[in-house]
């Protein structure tokens, strides 16, 4: 996927066209079932387009989205922004390096919410260079101010974070291509340390603390600077 930019936000017409691909990549992928999820995009350092509420993320059009400046004025739709829109809107306040956010319920990175456990694991390399630790957030009432206080302290070191029994919020400081990606990354990382659990317990190989410092070294030449240190 490729992503015009300009002065480092893409235009309006390309984040609508990137927010409907990341919304229809979830829904394909399972990531999301009937109107669940949610997706924002800067287009400027105040300015981001976002989904709406009440309609599914595989049948968006771009007239369903809106425009909106992040102290909450409506700049452009006719529908209502996603009641979770407060927890996106939480994560550009935190970090206001960060273009865009995505948030979904992909099934095997939830199961680490439901039961409140970090993904924490020096299996994968891919996990560790391009995501590094994904800490779980308490749980809370979805659509609440409770949603936005939860994920704060999470935003300036981590690339992701799981909401307690409510799936998982990914950001980029880069673009909304790879707030997805994260996304993928931290369901594939999941389903890797469920499988290997299931079938091979802890007789599984591990990097070690050496080989954890030269993954975070190649983390941190990709200008990737979050994610913590695996334990």
């Amino acid at each position: 996927m490729i992503l015009e930019v300009k002065n480092g936000y893409p235009d309006d017409s390309a984040a609508r066209n990137m927010i409907l691909e990341v919304g229809r990549r979830m829904y394909e992928n399972r990531y999301v079932a009937a109107n669940d999820g949610n997706i924002s995009c800067k287009v400027s350092e105040d300015t981001i387009w976002v989904t709406p509420t009440g309609v599914s993320k595989g049948f968006m059009q771009e007239k369903d989205l809106i425009k909106m400046k992040l102290d909450g004025e409506i700049l452009e739709g006719t529908l209502k922004p996603s009641s979770e829109i407060r927890m996106h809107l939480r994560v550009y306040q935190e970090d206001k390096r960060v273009k865009s956010v995505v948030h979904a319920h992909p099934k095997f990175a939830t199961l680490f919410a439901i039961a409140n456990k970090p993904i924490d694991s020096r299996l994968l390399p891919e996990g560790i260079v391009q995501l590094g630790v994904v800490p779980c957030a308490k749980t809370v009432i979805p659509g609440t101010q409770d949603v936005p206080d939860s994920i704060a302290p999470y935003v300036n070191e981590y690339n992701a974070v799981l909401l307690g029994n409510h799936g998982v919020l990914t950001w980029s400081e880069e673009s909304i291509i790879q707030a997805y990606y994260r996304l993928e990354t931290v369901e594939y990382f999941a389903e890797i340390i469920l499988y290997s659990k299931l079938f091979f317990g802890d007789q599984v190989n591990q990097y070690t603390d050496e080989q954890v410092n030269q993954l975070i070294e190649i983390r941190e030449k990709l200008g990737i600077h979050r994610g913590g240190r695996p334990t």
